[in-house]
């Protein structure tokens, strides 16, 4: 599921490729330049972006790799404009090291299966490496269940009883208002106070934000996605992906 509707994606899309597009033919010609011999006078631009153009139709291949690189780019300058938002956490929403020296931020939903299938990998990261925070953000975007599941986590996150939510509620199932109850019964909460806080300003706010981020880092930002030091790794990358990503942060830092 995306973060907006599918039209919209694929508007935006259209307009990367013609950014993309725009990107090649000015490489082109700038290579066509750089490749004189001798100084010439000023190539005609419509010459240039023939030859451009041809070489685009001959080697489509570049299109969707220069859109990779394209979206890689932005996705690292909306990380930095955004990074004290998203590696902060909210309330209890984290775990690790507070002060560590790598952030692994994980968006998630509590009816992905494959941000279930990702939970052992977390722990076996937070295990391995003492150095480690991680910063989970809620965004509900599967589901009414889905949605009721992030507003009772947060809820419990205002306790400082996050995590453990977190996991029994993946352990449950696809979530619904019934398991999401019996989660919170099962757990040692002021009931009451769960049941102010999940339709509380602050847990809306929250969501909102949360939404807000993932659509400013890529708007087909789908859960899971990981992010280390602005590098984005999209879906169940496993454990091995998501160590090399944070080495790779302590390399650059």
């Amino acid at each position: 599921m995306m973060i907006r509707d599918f039209m919209t994606r694929h508007r935006r899309i259209a307009a990367t490729i013609g950014a993309g597009s725009a990107v090649l033919i000015g490489v082109g010609a700038a290579m066509l330049a750089h490749s004189r011999r001798a100084p010439e006078p000023p190539a005609d631009k419509a010459r240039i972006e023939m030859v451009v153009r041809d070489y685009i139709l001959a080697h489509p291949e570049i299109i969707p790799q220069a859109i990779e690189k394209l979206r890689e780019k932005q996705g690292k300058d909306a990380y930095a404009a955004n990074k004290a938002a998203l590696e902060t956490p909210y309330e209890s929403a984290w775990a690790g090291d507070r002060d560590g020296d790598v952030t692994l931020v994980m968006f998630t939903d509590y009816a992905c299966g494959y941000c279930r299938s990702s939970l052992p990998d977390i722990d076996r990261l937070l295990a391995d490496d003492p150095k480690l925070k991680v910063v989970w953000r809620e965004i509900p975007i599967l589901g009414p269940g889905s949605e009721i599941a992030a507003k009772a986590s947060l809820a419990a996150a205002r306790q400082g009883a996050f995590r453990t939510f977190h996991e029994r509620m993946f352990a449950a199932g696809r979530p619904d208002g019934t398991k999401v109850s019996e989660v919170l019964r099962s757990m040692k909460l002021d009931l009451a106070k769960v049941q102010h806080d999940v339709d509380s300003p602050e847990v809306m706010a929250e969501l909102r934000k949360n939404l807000e981020l993932a659509g400013r880092i890529d708007e087909s930002l789908a859960t899971p996605t990981f992010l280390v030091n602005g590098r984005m790794l999209k879906g169940a990358v496993g454990y091995d992906a998501l160590r090399e990503a944070i080495a790779e942060a302590r390399k650059r830092a």
